[in-house]
């Protein structure tokens, strides 16, 4: 008889002990998500109003930082049956003045960035929009590599001939 006691005792002492890890496994699991959650909307109140986000974009689109001009410049390109290049203009919009007068000042380099990279490009790469879109984020990011106080917000293909 006292067999069968501590038998029933122990039963409900395993069944208490699976469900208080049951019962917080769920609340791990919803502090999980709540996480997530305010994590996924980033605990902004304009992410809520996207109208509002929208607006903000569309007048940052609509500022015009300073621009510099980059002459224009005749690169080899790679192709395996004729010999082929890339002659181009290229303006870069700034973020800010500083950033303008950073780009006159370290010219050399940056042209040598830009012909480095685009004599690497064959001729299907420049031919088509995304090839040119393409370039376009990867002179980007070559030129923001070796600016230290500034960076460039955009680039204009301002002459732009494949042959």
């Amino acid at each position: 008889m006292a067999k069968k006691d501590a038998a029933e005792q122990a039963d409900t002492g395993g069944s208490k002990n699976k469900l208080s890890i049951i019962i917080v496994a769920v609340v791990l699991l919803l502090i999980g998500v709540g996480v997530g959650v305010f994590m996924f909307l980033g605990g902004e109140d304009k992410k809520i109003f996207p109208e509002q986000e929208q607006a903000e974009f569309a007048k940052q689109s609509r500022q015009v930082g300073p621009m510099v001009n980059i002459d224009t410049f005749i690169v080899n390109i790679i192709d395996d049956e004729e010999s082929r290049y890339l002659k181009a203009a290229i303006t870069l919009e700034m973020n800010t003045p500083t950033a303008a007068a950073e780009v006159s000042e370290r010219m050399p380099q940056i042209k040598d960035a830009i012909l480095l990279l685009v004599g690497n490009k064959t001729f299907p790469e420049l031919q088509d929009l995304q090839g040119k879109i393409q370039l376009r984020a990867e002179l980007i990011n070559r030129i923001n590599s070796v600016l230290a106080n500034g960076k460039v917000k955009r680039i204009y293909f301002t002459d732009f001939v494949v042959q």
